[in-house]
């Protein structure tokens, strides 16, 4: 009997309360044969989607399946059971190992990543867990106070703050060159690719991200999955943190937008408000990094995340951070494949704790 498992796993700060769902279906998912949710305490979400699966396989296993096709929004663990990527993290290779052991009780076990949208029934049952663990979870075990170090301290800011981790993009043709690089979308070089390796050993070394989320463009994309590799965790990816578009300018240099189009290049470099030749203003580009900012502060409170962009979204966020003025944007420099971190309270109040750090490139 052929069989489809769905399921899925989250904590709630990463690590944080955590649960799984995970549900079997009828090959044609006309009927639901078995589910299981699980609060687990405090664990990772990584910890948590295995958990979900592991609780799949054994249900799929109970209701006699000798064929299952498993169907998850965990990349990382769709890659990793398919064999296209290894297990490093030493908290999952023995659910790795468990997985794989009750892989082996049916004739054939195949993975599909899916989207969250595709995977409700598994995430409900898995966010139902969640608020259960958080009931477990003691004040002791899950602190919500602020370090003192933070700006919190002094500000009077309340509320725990969600940190951006504002990490550029590595190297490309484009940028060696000094050409404008918008909405194009060149690779990362040899160089590039280092770059963001690098970055990611360091945001690797220091922990504590709960999601990476990424610009759609291949540059941006890239140097996050680097680091999303290291940390354990997928990539999202979030269409407002696209680059700006330079509209006619896209791969010119500077000497040439401004010799093409001397008046409106002036004014370009003075005014947010003024567009490139059939392009994006700053102030157009400042409103949709805006709703990406509202949007991941409301998904991930109190939470540490991985943004990788380009240098208008991460400097757009720096202003805001800093309620500054917009010719901000002219005097900020921002290096390929540097890291930024800006803070943003639930009170509406923000800081910003580092600029354009590269020293991990060395």
């Amino acid at each position: 009997m052929k069989v489809i498992v769905e399921a899925d796993g989250g904590s709630r700060g990463n690590p944080g309360p955590a649960g799984f769902g995970a549900v079997v279906w009828t090959a044609e998912r006309s009927a639901v044969l078995a589910e299981n949710k699980q609060a687990i305490g405090r664990a990772t979400n990584n910890v948590a989607e295995y958990s979900g699966l592991i609780a799949g396989l054994e249900e799929a296993a109970k209701v006699g399946a000798t064929a299952v096709d498993v169907c998850m929004d965990s990349k990382l663990v769709v890659e990793q059971m398919s064999g296209r990527w290894k297990v490093k993290h030493p908290d999952i290779t023995p659910l790795h190992q468990k997985a794989t052991a009750l892989a082996t009780r049916f004739d054939r076990v195949t993975y599909t990543w899916i989207p969250r949208a595709k995977n409700s029934h598994a995430d409900r049952l898995a966010n139902e867990a969640m608020d259960a663990a958080a009931e477990l979870v003691t004040p002791a075990t899950e602190s919500t106070a602020v370090p003192a170090s933070s700006p919190a301290r002094w500000t009077g800011a309340q509320g725990a703050p969600t940190r951006f981790l504002l990490l550029r993009h590595g190297q490309t043709e484009l940028s060696v060159e000094r050409r404008y690089s918008g909405r194009g979308n060149p690779a990362l070089t040899e160089l590039g690719r280092r770059q963001a390796e690098a970055a990611a050993q360091y945001l690797g070394r220091k922990g504590g991200v709960a999601a990476v989320i990424s610009s759609p463009l291949q540059r941006a994309y890239d140097t996050a999955q680097a680091a999303a590799k290291v940390l354990g965790l997928d990539v999202v990816v979030d269409y407002d943190l696209i680059e700006t578009d330079f509209g006619g300018w896209e791969g010119l240099t500077f000497s040439e937008a401004a010799e093409r189009d001397p008046e409106l290049h002036k004014r370009w470099l003075r005014d947010t408000r003024v567009s490139p030749p059939d392009g994006e203003s700053f102030d157009a580009a400042a409103e949709r990094v805006g709703r990406a900012r509202s949007r991941i502060i409301s998904e991930h409170p109190g939470e540490t995340v991985l943004v990788v962009s380009h240098v208008t979204p991460i400097k757009t966020l720096l202003r805001a951070a800093l309620d500054a003025g917009p010719t901000i944007l002219y005097r900020l420099h921002l290096d390929l494949a540097s890291l930024s971190i800006a803070e943003f309270y639930p009170d509406g109040a923000a800081s910003v704790r580092l600029v354009n750090q590269t020293a991990y490139l060395d």
